[in-house]
């Protein structure tokens, strides 16, 4: 079962969405079925509020439950109204309209909403990895997908610094997952390093996340949606892994950018999406591989004064380190959650620790919200946001100055010569 539509150049019109949509679900007959709905939160750029519409109108007066549950991850909850923000919908909408409709956030840090199961066993883990690790890894997922017949997931593939694309089975994990295998999974790939893993289509990450899904046993549809200049320029709708396959194949056309040259100045401007530096961390993940041996990069984004919603405090204790950092003290840092190491590692960039020193390949600078004392406590730079002209960086890529705006989405990276 696959339905899909693709454009290089160019983007779908609401028929394509609704006529691809139709074929899907004619297929499955969800007829007097509980249906539970798997969204991303506000952070990923796709235009859920049509979707959510579209699936509507397609099956709400004929399914026995529709509900929705928002993929966070790690991230912080969402109100009700972020939520009603993200399906495009109003208070009044929510209580007559759409009033059968539930809307669940994902509780990753509630051992009560999780069950298990499955484990990869370490003799797998180190096949899937190439031997890089070896152990255990326990499988948990919210256990509100053993009340519905069927799962629906809905959300953008893009670029992803962890996995190599978003998208597929990585709404399940980490979207619904508990810590475990988020943890596992996340430091797997700042060990193999961001400049490794982005924007490739096989991982060893994505293997462990395709493995992980392969213990749920609910029938499961996906909408991969493939996004250009915040339009809809792809939809492959089936199996998590087929449909995902297809949607990275033109996600890598459109969302890579390749330059000629590194940059020795990178100002980059994330996307007002992300409201903390955990999510807006992107704007550096993309930009990694274009900025020269030695040269800085510019997280510029003053509507951002937390460095995480859930996590500030840890990072707190823990600090912005190269992968070396950590990999050579491992004992001192064994107590910190895998996904906290490898938020720490991707933001700070490859580099070295040998002899005590650490010696980052480049220079991360924040011009946010966030105070220069704190910068300095977490390890980053700090550029005072009021002293920066924009116009000051525009057209200037000759002289290895570059400016990106809606940072965060789209990699860059060089030719390949």
């Amino acid at each position: 079962m696959m339905a899909s539509k693709g454009l290089k150049n160019g983007f779908l019109t609401e028929n394509d969405v609704r006529n691809l949509t139709k074929t899907v679900f004619q297929k499955i007959n969800l007829t007097d079925k509980k249906v539970l709905v798997i969204i991303p939160d506000h952070t990923r750029t796709a235009p859920i509020e049509f979707f959510f519409k579209v699936i509507y109108d397609e099956i709400g007066e004929t399914v026995r439950k529709l509900d929705y549950i928002i993929a966070l991850g790690t991230h912080r909850k969402l109100s009700d109204e972020d939520i009603n923000k993200r399906v495009g919908i109003t208070d009044k909408q929510r209580e007559t309209d759409y009033a059968s409709i539930d809307f669940y956030n994902h509780k990753w840090d509630d051992p009560e909403s999780l069950e298990t199961i499955g484990v990869i066993n370490s003799d797998e883990i180190a096949e899937m990895t190439n031997g890089l690790m070896e152990e255990d890894v326990e499988i948990k997922i919210n256990k509100i997908i053993y009340d519905y017949d069927q799962l629906v997931i809905i959300g953008p593939v893009f670029p992803h610094e962890v996995v190599g694309f978003s998208g597929g089975n990585k709404y399940f994990f980490p979207g619904i997952s508990g810590p475990e295998v988020t943890n596992f999974f996340h430091w797997l790939g700042a060990v193999i390093t961001n400049l490794k893993i982005i924007g490739r289509k096989y991982t060893s990450v994505r293997a462990v996340v395709d493995k992980a899904a392969s213990f749920i046993d609910v029938p499961t549809v996906c909408f991969n949606l493939v996004i250009k200049d915040e339009k809809l320029s792809g939809l492959y709708i089936g199996s998590p892994e087929e449909s995902w396959s297809k949607a990275v194949d033109l996600s890598s056309r459109l969302n890579i950018i390749y330059k000629n040259r590194q940059f020795q100045n990178v100002l980059s401007m994330p996307s007002e999406i992300y409201d903390d530096l955990w999510t807006a961390a992107k704007a550096m993940y993309k930009l990694e591989p274009v900025v020269a041996d030695g040269g800085t990069l510019i997280i510029y984004a003053q509507h951002i004064n937390k460095v995480s919603y859930t996590h500030g405090h840890l990072i707190d204790q823990v600090g912005y380190h190269v992968r070396d950092y950590f990999l050579e003290q491992k004992k001192k840092f064994e107590w910190v959650p895998g996904i906290i190491k490898a938020h720490s590692t991707h933001v700070k960039g490859a580099g070295t620790f040998e002899n005590g020193l650490e010696k980052p390949r480049i220079n991360v600078v924040l011009a946010t919200g966030i105070s220069e004392e704190r910068c300095k406590n977490i390890n980053l730079g700090y550029k005072n946001p009021d002293k920066i002209d924009v116009s000051e960086w525009e057209g200037r890529e000759n002289e290895g100055i570059f400016l990106v705006k809606n940072a965060g989405e789209v990699l860059y990276r060089l030719v390949q010569k």
